[in-house]
């Protein structure tokens, strides 16, 4: 009687999905990043972040689409643009404090959820912006 082997490996578990994957790939953060400027301009809770963004948001809107792409694993669209991205650095002309930090955050969290971002990598992505924009803050209130 022939003796059946065993595999000569166990089926492998799918690589976990990149959050740019997860979160649908460039359509979905070009979504996501036109919402969030649409929200800051339609929304009065956002208006001193609205405020520091000077007059129009087109600019504004293609570099954090070029960013996010990159910055969740996908490709690397503003670096290959502008070098390395020094958030710090590129935000310093900008007044950022508590109260815009928090906008961001808040708006970019109201942007997530109408776009229909999974909760939890909505939970996962809300702390990182928030240390994110925690740390570009250039004074104090």
């Amino acid at each position: 009687m022939a003796r059946m082997s065993a595999p000569d490996s166990a089926p492998s578990a799918p690589t976990p999905a990149t959050p740019f994957e997860r979160i649908g790939g460039e359509p979905r953060i070009r979504q996501l990043v036109d919402r969030f400027y649409d929200l800051m301009d339609l929304e009065p809770g956002y208006a001193e972040l609205r405020a520091s963004h000077g007059t129009t948001l087109d600019d504004a809107r293609d570099k954090l689409f070029w960013f996010l792409c990159g910055w969740l694993g996908g490709p690397d669209h503003y670096q290959s643009r502008f070098g390395h991205p020094r958030l710090r650095a590129r935000h310093m002309p900008f007044s950022i404090g508590i109260l815009e930090r928090d906008q961001w955050v808040a708006c970019m969290d109201q942007a997530m959820g109408e776009v229909g971002v999974s909760d939890d990598l909505r939970a996962r992505l809300n702390e990182s912006f928030m240390g994110t924009a925690d740390w570009m803050r250039n004074r104090g209130g």
